[in-house]
């Protein structure tokens, strides 16, 4: 075992001699164990460039090129562009710091499985395939993860939801890099189903999605009978 040590401190020993303490000042080229990770067949923005005629790396872009990018629908029919970023749909504000009270998108059928899909994907680790906070994670000792029925959450605007996926809030962090505009708004209002689900009335069901009871027997005779 002895052996063993005194071999580990040799190495150790000789990796340092070799390589150093991380930040320390040297008047000598540091050792370059991957010079392909330093020095990569790239050009740099403003760089001079023999290549191109103009002598320049960044080029201007070619004529007629624009912005490629899918417009969102709203609910009075206009579309907005995602770039457009003051708007209300892509903000989440209505008017100066108030969030928007509604979804500003139709809200369909396809936008509802759309929610459920990017939900389970995103939402379900933390809050639960419920929204009652009770997601994996939280076996793992993550604590402070919400439970998306508490008044506070429910009685929210749909513009502060959306806010709280597009920028985060507390240990929560924010998912406008991973979902776009839409699939924000989506979540929002499958979010909603989901507190319907659980704070709706039997009266607000439709008659369609009641569950029939059996009928009872006819009569203690021809149980007899049976």
């Amino acid at each position: 075992m002895r052996y063993v040590l005194i071999g580990i401190a040799m190495l150790v020993f000789m990796v340092v001699s070799l390589a150093g303490f991380r930040g320390d000042i040297s008047r000598k080229p540091p050792l370059e164990i991957f010079p392909d990770m330093d020095r990569q067949p790239k050009l740099r923005p403003m760089e001079p460039n023999s290549f191109f005629k103009n002598g320049m790396s960044s080029q201007p872009l070619v004529k007629g090129t624009i912005a490629r990018s899918q417009p969102i629908t709203l609910n009075e029919g206009k579309e907005v562009y995602p770039f457009e970023k003051t708007h209300t749909v892509v903000s989440g504000f209505e008017s100066g710091t108030n969030t928007v009270a509604v979804i500003p998108i139709p809200v369909t059928s396809q936008l509802m499985e759309r929610g459920r899909e990017k939900y389970n994907i995103s939402c379900v680790p933390c809050h639960g395939g419920q929204g009652d906070g009770k997601g994996i994670v939280g076996y793992f000792g993550f604590g402070g993860i919400r439970n998306l029925h508490e008044p506070d959450v429910v009685k929210s605007t749909d513009g502060h939801l959306y806010r709280v996926i597009t920028k985060g809030k507390g240990l929560m962090m924010g998912y406008a890099n991973t979902l776009d505009v839409t699939d924000r708004w989506a979540i929002v209002a499958y979010l909603r189903a989901l507190q319907l689900s659980r704070l709706g009335k039997e009266g607000e069901v439709p008659d369609r999605f009641h569950v029939k009871t059996k009928p009872e027997a006819k009569n203690s005779d021809q149980e007899q009978k049976n």
